[in-house]
């Protein structure tokens, strides 16, 4: 089976600076694949001279090794608007634990609204890392409520060393609008968290993008993979209004070595904005091994009230993302591969109507189709394009060969992060 970092070429690969690779090692995946719609904006050490950042749109930047980088938001007064900043280290990088992002959006005055840290933690394996701030107006937060100018900025924490280089960086910009009407202001008392059984059935083999903007779409069933050490693979779930989603990663027992790969592989689920909201990794000994991530509440805008990251990132309707890496120990410990990856993943809850918005998302194509308060759709369904749309095309760019375009149609209709630190976002 060819291997998803086959395609890097076409989606572009993570590089030293805006717009230009890094040389990579021949038969080493491409450590990210950028949008190929992403526009390349320089981050400034200050407010002066900042690129301006659109809602809806991707861009692709580079974080230096020590000081923040800033880029400008012209914002409305009622839209709920979140800044997603994906870092890519080299794929030789070498990482601590402490090492990792921090992103923030600030007011004019230079006053934080929202901030978040994600570190690599025990694994320390070079690989993308993504944290979110977001602009919430709220009468708890007035100074980040009205209309103007704002900033994101986006640095690097931990600690740092002569060899270090700068980081590339891609940035997505997300709005969503107010609502109609008022909503409840509180988040569901309770919701069903026990692990559910894990789906069975035949796998389906299908490799994972490269990248957000190239995952590959993945209804309830069983998928497989061939993966290999250094690799990260990302895929999109649709995730419907009431909709609650639980997902696991296997990898197959291996005929060498006898050691042991710690943090061989990591499994992370994404919300919409690109918020990581869990993650779990596993150990490696040789044998088949797997992971499980805990179960999200189900779909519901009051999420945002909770108490936790995992229970306020599921706020909305959407692509939901799976991301799998495999660190590069384990060719140390087992050889180079591949090893067949299985994941399992379950989408259930019934269908719901969602709250209707006064105005629609941006970009509109990870959202399942909210704006006016449509079912969520069962676990087949893809993310909308809103109106009276009933069918969504997906396209997205596989591992087979050269780049192969791999069209899925699906119907519509159908925190607590372990290494990061709590989100500020507003409510």
């Amino acid at each position: 089976m060819a291997v998803v970092a086959a395609v890097a070429g076409a989606l572009g690969t993570a590089g030293a600076g805006v717009g230009t690779p890094s040389a990579v090692a021949a038969g080493t995946p491409a450590p990210y694949g950028f949008s190929p719609d992403a526009t390349a904006v320089p981050g400034v050490a200050g407010t002066a001279d900042t690129a301006l950042l659109q809602p809806g749109r991707t861009y692709r930047s580079s974080l230096p090794v020590t000081g923040g980088v800033h880029y400008r938001l012209e914002l409305d007064a009622a839209s709920r608007i979140y800044v997603s900043a994906t870092a890519v280290p080299p794929a030789d990088a070498t990482v601590s634990a402490s090492d990792g992002i921090r992103v923030s959006v600030r007011d004019a005055e230079g006053d934080s609204c929202s901030f978040e840290t994600e570190s690599y933690g025990g694994g320390r394996s070079a690989r993308p890392i993504t944290a979110v701030a977001a602009r919430e107006p709220s009468a708890e937060r007035s100074r980040c409520a009205g209309a103007g100018t704002y900033y994101a900025v986006v640095e690097r924490v931990g600690t740092t060393a002569p060899e270090d280089v700068a980081w590339d960086l891609e940035l997505a910009t997300f709005s969503e609008p107010p609502l109609r009407d008022t909503a409840a202001t509180t988040a569901p008392e309770s919701w069903d968290s026990a692990s559910p059984e894990p789906v069975t059935g035949e796998a389906e083999t299908r490799d994972g993008g490269t990248g957000f903007a190239s995952a590959v779409p993945l209804a309830q069933g069983v998928w497989r993979a061939d993966v290999v050490p250094g690799q990260t693979a990302f895929y999109k779930v649709p995730v419907g209004w009431g909709e609650q989603l639980s997902a696991s990663a296997e990898l197959a027992g291996s005929a060498e070595g006898s050691r042991i790969a710690v943090g061989a592989l990591e499994l992370s689920v994404h919300n919409p904005v690109r918020a990581p909201l869990d993650d779990v990794s596993l150990n490696y000994h040789g044998t088949r091994r797997s992971v499980a991530l805990d179960p999200l509440p189900p779909v519901a805008y009051e999420n945002r009230y909770g108490n936790t990251d995992q229970v306020r990132g599921v706020r909305f309707g959407g692509s939901y993302y799976l991301v799998v890496h495999v660190a590069p120990q384990l060719a140390e410990r087992f050889g180079d591969g591949p090893y067949a990856l299985t994941l399992r993943v379950r989408v259930d809850g019934p269908e719901e109507r969602g709250p209707a918005y006064a105005g629609r998302f941006a970009p509109r194509d990870v959202f399942t189709a909210v704006e006016a308060g449509e079912p969520g759709g069962p676990a087949a369904s893809g993310g909308g394009s809103g109106g009276d749309d009933t069918v969504l095309t997906l396209v997205a760019v596989g591992g087979i060969g050269g780049g192969t375009v791999i069209l899925a149609v699906l119907a519509v209709w159908a925190g607590a992060g372990r290494r990061r630190a709590p989100q500020s976002w507003s409510r």
